[in-house]
């Protein structure tokens, strides 16, 4: 039976260092959920032509949803889903099914992979857990996550965490899951607790 290891965790928690990891250490397949939800918005597509029929003319939020070159105006795009829970719920309405359908596709195509690394920040909350047959979470102190996630996406506090709190809570996830990786320490630490994970589910098959 193939190994479908569900890779979630919180925003910033560092799931594509494991992922990343998993493939150039083990060379593993990776599939992230994140790009297909990028192509899922891409100019033209059906996801895309709602985005922009329901905000381009929306006067409570401007005109800038739509980028001069077509392309959707991410950062105002977060702006308005993560202060707005109904919204957000609206758009993971749309892109979830498009992902799901993508992933199913991809599974097909690697049918003949022992293991497989299906990365899904929103695992639990698309409910795609049936999926998968192993579950890991990336897990990191709060304070880490919130610094983590304002340095990267160039976020203010209150920004980071408006967007933390519009996911299911972490610790839910953890007791949820079939491993947990602290990613509170050093790589080589984060390394070591992804070398055994995979030996420890290596070691049942």
């Amino acid at each position: 039976m193939q190994r479908r290891i569900g890779l979630t965790g919180g925003i910033s928690t560092g799931k594509s260092t494991v992922a990343d990891y998993l493939a150039h250490r083990y060379g593993l397949p990776v599939f992230d959920a994140d790009q297909a939800a990028r192509q899922a918005v891409t100019v033209g597509s059906p996801v895309w032509e709602q985005v922009r029929d329901r905000y381009a003319n929306a006067d409570r939020y401007g005109d800038e949803i739509i980028l001069p070159d077509g392309e959707i105006n991410r950062r105002k795009l977060g702006e308005i889903v993560f202060n707005h829970p109904v919204e957000l719920r609206w758009l993971e309405a749309q892109i979830h099914p498009v992902v799901r359908d993508r992933l199913t596709q991809t599974l097909t195509t690697w049918a003949d992979s022992p293991t497989v690394i299906l990365m899904i920040p929103l695992l639990f909350e698309a409910n795609m857990t049936d999926l998968v047959s192993e579950i890991w979470v990336v897990a990191c102190d709060p304070a880490q996550q919130q610094q983590r996630l304002m340095e990267r996406d160039r976020l203010t506090r209150s920004q980071a965490e408006a967007r933390i709190h519009q996911q299911m809570p972490l610790g839910e996830k953890i007791a949820a899951a079939d491993q947990v990786l602290h990613n509170t320490g050093t790589l080589e630490e984060l390394y070591g607790q992804i070398d055994l994970a995979l030996g420890e589910v290596r070691s049942e098959e």
